[in-house]
């Protein structure tokens, strides 16, 4: 077993490393502060707990270099084995393995955004070596992440517009833990100089194809729902040409020739089991439970409805207030929807009273719910029912939709072009760099940037 397949199916529980918030709180500052020292400081003390905990997780890299390209590519064979097992699974009319609707799926994408939004982020500190042949590999790798300064290719861009579609932007209903990949990531990007290994390590295993990449894109596909993030990662993550490629040749570039590379390669193995840490996707896709995501998201809700209903509907002898006064009551207060004929559960959702509350132009209760909030809704109601023709549309993945154009009248791109004029192109570099940052450069000034910093690499060379 991988690595990568380990981390797929890892429980839920792993190892907390502080109170409530504190994984998401590390997260938000290596982000968002413009305090650099304090970035750095707070990426080495986290970096230095998850390297610790990492050390006790197995070692699977081969310890000889010349086996490590061969252990790449016998894992992408394997994974390509096991996919086609599973599409001939399904060719034979097996179910989906991963969503059991599209409630589902969302969960799953909501679920993991802290690590998708901040993609490619532990490559960020090496962009100063762009001088350095040996960082070709690794840089490339990271540009390729920002999508080259193209929006329609930039992976947070189109992460971002994935969420949006879908209603998904509230960050609120996501836990804690499932920070702690993306806080990884940031803690290695501000950490460059100081953990190169650790860096290519996790480089080499994030940038394996794993197998639930390629079933996540079937599924959501099936679902109706854009699966174009997924099948990029397909295609640049190869283990021919693409990103696993370009790891193994970056360590084998910036190995030390004469330096102590038994330790170096320690700490490479050491960077790869970060990769380990946290929820993997099975085990968050396996966590999902319809009634409960229902209740959790009626408890989000519940503070703001509870005085906002008349007394003249009564249900079971209580009002609505009444009904959404306390946590405790939502479940009892589903059953009454129940038992009133409001929700028919396993039939068509457009049968149930209530769901006619909030679903429509002309609803009662109409823009109550979010997007993925009805499809919570719409899930559990509909429950077993299956209707007699799929009204999803599969989408393709020419994501066309992502806007292209740059806004001409940007402050930020106003400003940067002034900071860029009459300065010298290798200074002109060291002005771009932070507009690559993973706060910035999904932005349209940090799109500008980075093809701007493309351009010159190429010509300084």
């Amino acid at each position: 077993m991988t690595a990568l397949t380990r981390l797929e199916s890892r429980p839920a529980h792993e190892h907390p490393i502080g109170g409530a918030g504190c994984i998401k709180q590390i997260y938000q500052q290596l982000l968002l502060s413009d305090d650099a020292q304090q970035r750095h400081v707070l990426a080495q003390r986290f970096l230095q707990t998850q390297l610790q905990r990492a050390a006790d997780l197995p070692d699977e890299l081969p310890q000889d270099l010349s086996a490590l390209q061969d252990f790449v590519e016998q894992h992408s064979l394997a994974v390509a084995r096991q996919y086609a097992d599973y599409l001939q699974q399904r060719k034979e009319g097996g179910p989906r393995q991963f969503f059991s609707n599209k409630a589902h799926a969302l969960f799953f994408l909501q679920a993991v955004a802290p690590t998708k939004l901040v993609d490619g982020a532990w490559l960020y500190g090496l962009l100063r070596h762009w001088r350095d042949p040996r960082f070709e590999g690794l840089i490339c790798t990271y540009l390729e992440e920002l999508g080259e300064g193209n929006p329609a290719q930039n992976h947070v861009v189109i992460y971002r517009k994935l969420l949006a579609e879908h209603g998904l932007q509230d960050c609120a209903a996501i836990p804690d833990e499932r920070y702690l990949q993306g806080a990884v990531q940031l803690a290695l990007g501000e950490s460059g100089d100081e953990c190169l290994p650790e860096v290519i390590g996790y480089n080499l295993g994030y940038e394996q194809l794993p197998l639930h990449l390629l079933i996540s894109a079937y599924e959501l596909s099936e679902l109706g729902i854009d699966p174009y993030y997924f099948t990029l990662h397909v295609t640049i993550d190869n283990a021919s040409t693409g990103h696993a490629q370009k790891a193994v040749q970056s360590v084998l570039q910036l190995l030390p020739l004469e330096g102590d590379r038994e330790a170096f390669l320690r700490r490479v193995a050491l960077g790869y089991r970060l990769n380990d840490l946290g929820q993997g996707s099975r085990a968050i896709i396996e966590s999902f439970d319809l009634y409960a995501e229902v209740l959790d998201m009626l408890e989000r809700k519940r503070p703001f409805g509870q005085h906002m209903h008349s007394d003249y509907c009564r249900f079971e002898g209580k009002t609505v207030n009444q009904w959404l006064s306390t946590p405790e009551q939502l479940p009892g207060f589903l059953a009454a929807l129940e038992n009133k004929g409001w929700i028919k559960r396993h039939q068509d959702p457009q049968a149930s009273r209530f769901w006619q509350l909030i679903d429509g132009d002309g609803a009662a209760m109409f823009g109550v719910f979010s997007p993925y909030e009805k499809q919570l809704l719409h899930d559990w109601i509909a429950g077993d029912w299956v209707p007699e023709r799929s009204t999803a549309t599969p989408r393709g993945s020419a994501n066309g939709a992502v806007e292209t154009s740059v806004p001409v009248n940007d402050p930020d791109i106003q400003s940067l072009n002034s900071a860029l004029a009459g300065v010298g192109a290798h200074e002109q570099m060291q002005v771009l760099i932070p507009w690559l940052s993973a706060h910035r450069h999904s932005h349209p000034a940090g799109l500008f940037a980075t093809r701007r910093f493309i351009e010159l690499k190429s010509r300084l060379r």
